[in-house]
């Protein structure tokens, strides 16, 4: 009985030890979040260019994750839009370059890297406006106002502004990510044409009268490029 029951302790013994060997290379691989550089474009601008008359655009953004949870973030575009009213026509056309970084506020299950993020951005445009043709105020109940069509060209203006983003991120396959985020902007200053306006300014969308915010959306595909682990 003393023989029998060594051997089986001695069996068991071994088992026990194959068992830990053959857990144990599992249990220390090192936990690790990939570090690296995600390039994409915005889907929003060239769905814009194939559906809204008037109006050309694109834009490829980039950004790098520098910490856990903190991202240096570019964008680097470029629009054209027309606009037309009833006594106006006229042109915008430029491009524009947006830095600035971003910071994730979602706690992610280990391996997984999507995104609830907000993030603030310098932007930069440099823009032509066209002045196709106009109509000239009267008072006149007579005479209709007369349209003058003489085109007129205002090169080398420029706008800087500050820039709130808040969006989502979520990765739909292996390093490739969709991305919807919303933009708030509030401009810093312009060039004015003479007697004229800024209409539109690219990178800052539309302007308003008598007010220095504007609004944007934006809806990317972007792929991580992994460079190193962490």
């Amino acid at each position: 009985m003393n023989l029998k029951h060594i051997l089986l302790s001695f069996i068991s013994g071994v088992l026990v030890s194959f068992s830990v060997m053959a857990q144990t290379p599992s249990d220390s691989i090192p936990k690790t979040t990939k570090y690296g550089l995600r390039v994409g474009v915005d889907l929003a601008k060239p769905a814009r260019t194939l559906l809204e008359d008037g109006y050309s655009g694109f834009e490829i953004l980039a950004d790098f994750r520098v910490r856990d949870k903190f991202y240096a973030a570019a964008e680097l575009g470029n629009e054209q839009k027309e606009y037309v009213e009833p006594n106006l026509n006229a042109e915008t056309s430029g491009s524009y370059l947006k830095i600035g970084g971003d910071y994730n506020a979602y706690n992610n299950w280990f391996g997984l890297n999507n995104a609830i993020f907000g993030g603030l951005r310098y932007g930069f445009a440099t823009f032509k406006q066209e002045l196709n043709a106009y109509s000239v105020y009267t008072d006149s109940q007579v005479f209709p106002p007369a349209v003058s069509t003489e085109s007129q060209e205002f090169n080398g203006l420029t706008a800087h502004w500050v820039e709130l983003i808040v969006g989502v991120k979520t990765e739909v396959l292996n390093n490739l990510y969709l991305s919807i985020n919303l933009q708030l902007k509030r401009k810093i200053v312009e060039d004015q044409p003479d007697n004229f306006d800024n209409l539109y300014i690219p990178g800052f969308n539309r302007t308003y009268d008598f007010s220095e915010f504007g609004v944007g959306y934006g809806y990317t595909l972007s792929y991580l490029i992994p460079i190193f682990k962490k």
